[in-house]
């Protein structure tokens, strides 16, 4: 008898460790599939309950994801507009979060009601290992996702302001306070290691049309001279007319910044010199620029790198960098350190050559900001903005700038009035006539903002060098023997400019005629 159980005892235990192998298989299988199929571990455990609210659950996820996808598809500017909104970027971080828990939670669990009892050594290390890797497949894509909406609402909270300026409550159905037109003056500092403090080499005021994007761009050249100010500013009261400032315009941020308390206007503003210059561009332009938005040329570099870099056509080599580097002619992709370059050089150029080149990196970088790769380089995007951009557009706003830029793609027009000679002697400004020179130029596209001057504007062609207003001037008026005005100013032989990006004449000009 004693034999006999001794040889019934392996057996039983061999039947034993079957089930167990069997069992430990089965468990690990369904603790799988409960990654893909939450609560198929609990409804092939017997407990069905649990496991149809949680196949139920899962299913409503699912059909809400499948509804929002639906509903953005094809509408980049919707997902935009949610992604610029700190609520949105906290909700869906939070909802990464918690549904990231509870799916680890899941997968935990079906372990533990599928797992063999008693189980030996190698099934709880191997159910253990499973159950840690799965975890880790849900974990990793919930993290990225808390990551990026924790980036984005830190970057639009360091960048944009959180109240309007104007006191107003926001409103979405009126986000302009009736304006018909939004003036946002677009300051580029060139700050360096190699100079104190920063000047404002690039300044722009941008009038846009809040009903179709049409936009006038607005240059103004560093080197006014004799600049006058708002009556009852403090800046001039500490330099009043009729000399006014004592240096030339690009060094009024800086003196501004130097003595914020004595000379800005709002000492307490984010950026109290950037603030202070609104009013000094809308005293000069006779617009009332109602927000800035200033990048460091230096920091400019890392944005053009996070969105691929642009396109451009180059007539004329530009000569960059410090060892003799050029920018040649035809059609270039440009990294960002050479989108810099493209923006600073007036090696064999000039002041104004550069203002129109710097107008065009505007429209090269806003029609070519493709979606998709702004969406893959957002980390790096993200952090070369929060270096980069300052401005004290309101984070209410920015919904409605989105689908204001939506407007300009779909319709808009960019034009650019630059207040260089010879319409303008910066060394002796007519500020008058400078006043005169804005109005009509906004004036003159709000009159052609019909359908039928949109399509009757031709299409440059991208292998020829740009057209010169002053050029097409000289063959409508002049006949043989007539100068052109810019003959009258340099007294060169050449009937236009020769340097790409040059504007000549009263009128704006459209960015596609500047811009080759």
């Amino acid at each position: 008898m004693a034999n006999e159980g001794a040889d019934e005892r392996p057996e039983a235990d061999g039947k034993e460790s079957d089930r167990n192998r069997s069992g430990t298989g089965r468990a690990l299988l369904l603790t799988a599939a409960s990654v893909v199929l939450p609560g198929i571990a609990h409804l092939r455990s017997g407990r069905r309950a649990a496991g149809i609210t949680i196949l139920s659950v899962y299913a409503l996820l699912i059909a809400g994801a499948a509804a929002a996808a639906f509903l953005l598809a094809g509408n980049i500017t919707r997902g935009a507009r949610m992604a610029v909104q700190s609520e949105w970027l906290l909700t869906v971080g939070a909802a990464a979060f918690v549904l990231a828990v509870l799916w680890m939670t899941v997968i935990v669990h079906s372990w533990v009601i599928t797992r063999p009892r008693p189980a030996g050594a190698g099934a709880r290390i191997g159910g253990a290992a499973l159950v840690l890797l799965l975890c880790l497949c849900i974990a990793a894509p919930a993290g990225a996702v808390m990551h990026t909406s924790y980036t984005a609402y830190d970057t639009l909270s360091s960048v944009f302001g959180d109240d309007d300026l104007d006191g107003k409550p926001h409103d979405d159905a009126d986000p302009w306070n009736g304006r018909d037109r939004i003036e946002v003056l677009l300051i580029g500092g060139d700050s360096g290691s190699n100079r104190y403090g920063m000047r404002t080499d690039s300044v722009m005021l941008a009038s846009i049309d809040v009903n179709d994007g049409d936009t006038v761009l607005i240059g103004l050249p560093r080197n006014l001279e004799d600049v006058q100010f708002p009556k009852g500013s403090k800046l001039a009261e500490a330099y009043p007319p009729p000399y006014g400032f004592d240096d030339i315009f690009n060094e009024i941020y800086q003196t501004v910044a130097d003595d914020p308390e004595r000379l800005a206007e709002n000492p307490q503003a984010t950026d109290p010199a950037a603030d202070t210059l609104k009013g000094v561009v809308g005293h000069i332009t006779g617009l009332e620029p109602e927000y800035y938005a200033l990048v460091d040329m230096k920091g400019f570099e890392a944005v053009i790198d996070a969105i691929g870099g642009i396109d451009v056509h180059i007539d004329q080599p530009i000569p960059y960098g410090q060892e003799g580097a050029v920018l040649e002619a035809g059609d270039q992709h440009l990294d960002g350190n050479q989108a810099l370059w493209y923006g600073r050089s007036r090696v064999n150029s000039d002041d104004y050559t550069r203002m129109g080149r710097q107008g065009c990196l505007i429209k090269y970088v806003a029609e070519q900001a493709d979606p998709a790769t702004v969406l893959t380089s957002y980390q790096d995007l993200a952090g070369a903005t929060k270096k980069t951009l300052r401005t004290d557009i309101p984070q209410a706003k920015l919904p409605a700038f989105i689908e204001l830029a939506e407007s300009f793609s779909d319709d808009g027009r960019m034009k650019a009035l630059q207040l260089s000679p010879p319409q303008v002697n910066p060394a002796y400004p007519d500020w008058k006539e400078i006043r005169g020179l804005v109005a009509d130029a906004v004036s003159a596209q709000q009159d052609d903002g019909g359908d039928g001057d949109r399509a009757a504007e031709p299409e440059p062609s991208a292998s020829a060098p740009s057209p010169s207003p002053s050029a097409e001037g000289a063959e409508d008026e002049g006949g043989e023997g007539d100068s052109t005005e810019w003959q009258d100013y340099t007294g060169l032989p050449e009937p236009s400019p020769t340097t790409p990006g040059r504007q000549v004449g009263d009128d704006a000009t459209s960015l596609d005629a500047i811009c080759p």
